[in-house]
């Protein structure tokens, strides 16, 4: 991408906002800060991300290149004390590439579909919470405590996945505790969310 290509005046005003929605979708940025894996200023550092990255957008004086603005969402990602490993910071990163390559043609089309599937997302009634009747049986159960299981099957950017993830149980721990890792391995299109000390458990 040519450094002299830049948004200019409002263009800069919506693509900021832009940035906020395709982060809203984000899953896995939602429920790191939902649960304040990052501390009680979790909120505050997914802000900076997003000016972080509107930043480099519009004032890098040298080319922009997609492998960039990955370590931007990583870096942002692990001072909430997340390790993303499902290919959502690859995911996310094109789509603002994308959304930016628009802007610079004067099309906002993909602007208007983040904005139009948020405010759908809004309008929609609370998605009810599965609650498992078996309490007892704790110990056994696919996904308990340890692990968090995320639906996979939007691509990790839907706004509703994080609402049942943030009421599992796993999500009670330390702040101060292990990173918790996104790992996309399952073939059943679920993405399985542990933490660090689970990867004795499990091999």
């Amino acid at each position: 991408m040519e450094g002299s290509r830049r948004l200019r005046g409002h263009s800069i005003g919506v693509f900021s906002e832009g940035i906020g929605l395709v982060l809203f979708r984000w899953s896995t940025l939602l429920t790191a800060v939902e649960n304040e894996w990052g501390g009680h200023e979790s909120r505050v550092k997914a802000d900076q991300l997003a000016s972080d990255i509107l930043s480099w957008f519009t004032q890098s004086k040298e080319p922009l290149y997609i492998d960039d603005l990955e370590d931007i969402l990583d870096q942002g990602m692990l001072s909430l004390n997340v390790e993303v490993e499902d290919g959502s910071i690859e995911e996310v990163a094109e789509k603002l590439m994308v959304m930016y390559e628009e802007f610079l043609e004067d099309n906002f089309s993909s602007f208007e579909n983040f904005r139009k599937a948020n405010l759908e997302h809004a309008a929609r009634p609370p998605v009810p919470q599965i609650v498992n009747d078996d309490e007892d049986d704790t110990d056994e159960d696919v996904g308990n405590d340890e692990n968090m299981i995320v639906d996979d099957n939007s691509s990790n950017m839907n706004p509703e996945t994080s609402t049942s993830v943030a009421n599992t149980n796993s999500v009670n721990r330390s702040v101060n505790g292990p990173l918790p890792k996104v790992s996309g391995e399952a073939d059943d299109g679920w993405v399985v969310v542990s933490n660090r000390r689970n990867k004795g458990r499990k091999n």
